[in-house]
């Protein structure tokens, strides 16, 4: 069953669900993106039920936020163990 979740939510535009299996297939496959996107299904149904709180939809611009974030701080560090100093405005390292 949670792989027909998984199959539905993943035909769904502009959602969080969608935009993590459209990151995975490439790199594993249709079958293990599902299995994983399944996966997530079950462990946000687990954490609604146990907080017993709303479902929060992260959106699909999420994942390209924080690898975009998580990106910034790997090469400003690199920068610095170079020896570069570095004025940043917004507050990323």
């Amino acid at each position: 069953m949670l792989v027909q979740f998984a199959w539905a939510a993943t035909r769904t535009k502009n959602t969080y669900l969608r935009s993590k299996y459209d990151s995975l297939v490439g790199r594993r496959g249709k079958k293990r993106a599902l299995i994983a996107v399944g996966h997530k299904i079950l462990v946000a149904a687990y954490f609604i039920l146990k907080d017993k709180e709303k479902y929060k939809e992260l959106g699909s611009e999420f994942l390209q936020e924080k690898k975009k974030d998580k990106q910034a701080k790997y090469h400003l560090k690199k920068l610095k163990e170079l020896g570069v100093e570095i004025e940043t405005k917004n507050k990323v390292a």
